[in-house]
C-alpha cells in the first residue's frame, strides 16, 4: 500500500492486487487486467510518456509481474535518472525479480541521494542480507529502524540480519554435526583418548607389564645376580 511520510509517497508492501512486502521475495499471483508484457509501439518502444511508463510499472509490480514491470521502469529511470521515487520503484521490481545487485545499487543511490529516507535505507539492507553482505545489512537496515521503529517488517528484518551474525560468530555455542567448519572430535579408535604421557614419573608410553603402569624388573634381577 502507498503511504506518504514527509510528502514523499513510498509504497511498503505490495498492493491490494499484488503479494507482501518485497522484502520477503516475489509476491504470488499472477497478472490481472492488461497485466504482463507492456505496450509497445511499432518500433518495440513502450508507448506514453516517462510519467506513463512509471504508473504501468508500478501497477504491473503491484499485480505480482517485477520483470515486466522493470522494463517499464528502467526506460523511465533512464529519461529521468535524478527521479527519487522512479529509482525506488525500480528497485523494488528488480529485488522482486530476484536482481539483487541491481536492486542494491538504485536503493543505495536514492539514499545516497536522500539519507533521511528510511525505505531506502531498508531497501539496501535487504539487498545486501540477499547477496550475503549482513554486515552492511545490519548497518542500513538499523538506520531503518531509528528512523521509522514502529516497523515491524524493519524490525524483524534487522533481527533476521543480527542473528545470522551472530551465529557466525560463534554466539550460539560450539557448532553442530554438519555445520560448515565442523571437526569431528578425536576417537578412541585412532588414539585419540590415549594420553601422551604414561603414568606418573615415566615418559612416553606404558611399562612392557601391563596397562596397570608396572613395568617388567626381571631384566634387572638378572643384571644383579651377574
Amino acid at each position: 500500500m502507498s503511504e506518504r511520510n514527509g510528502g514523499q509517497e513510498r509504497v511498503d508492501g505490495g498492493g491490494s492486487g499484488g503479494g507482501g512486502s518485497f522484502a520477503d521475495g516475489p509476491p504470488s499471483g499472477g497478472a490481472s487486467g492488461g497485466g504482463g508484457v507492456p505496450e509497445q509501439g511499432r518500433a518495440g518502444e513502450p508507448t506514453g510518456d516517462v510519467y506513463e511508463w512509471f504508473r504501468r510499472g508500478g501497477k504491473l509490480l503491484a499485480q505480482g509481474n517485477p520483470a515486466a514491470a522493470e522494463q517499464l521502469l528502467a526506460r523511465a529511470a533512464a529519461a529521468e535518472p535524478h527521479s527519487r521515487s522512479i529509482r525506488e520503484t525500480l528497485a523494488r521490481a528488480q529485488f522482486d525479480a530476484g536482481s539483487y545487485a541491481a536492486a542494491l545499487e538504485n536503493f543505495r543511490a536514492v539514499a545516497l541521494a536522500e539519507p533521511s529516507d528510511d525505505y531506502a535505507q531498508f531497501g539496501w539492507g535487504v539487498a545486501a542480507a540477499r547477496l550475503g553482505d549482513f554486515e552492511t545489512s545490519a548497518e542500513h537496515l538499523a538506520l531503518a529502524v531509528a528512523m521509522r521503529p514502529e516497523a515491524d517488517h524493519y524490525r524483524a528484518a534487522l533481527r533476521q540480519t543480527r542473528a545470522t551474525l551472530a551465529a557466525r560468530a560463534g554466539a550460539f555455542g560450539p557448532l553442530q554435526p554438519g555445520a560448515p567448519g565442523y571437526l569431528e572430535p578425536p576417537s578412541a579408535a585412532d588414539g585419540g583418548a590415549q594420553s601422551p604421557r604414561g603414568p606418573v614419573g615415566t615418559v612416553g608410553t606404558v611399562g612392557t607389564g601391563g596397562a596397570d603402569g608396572r613395568t617388567d624388573d626381571t631384566d634387572d634381577r638378572d643384571r644383579r645376580s651377574e
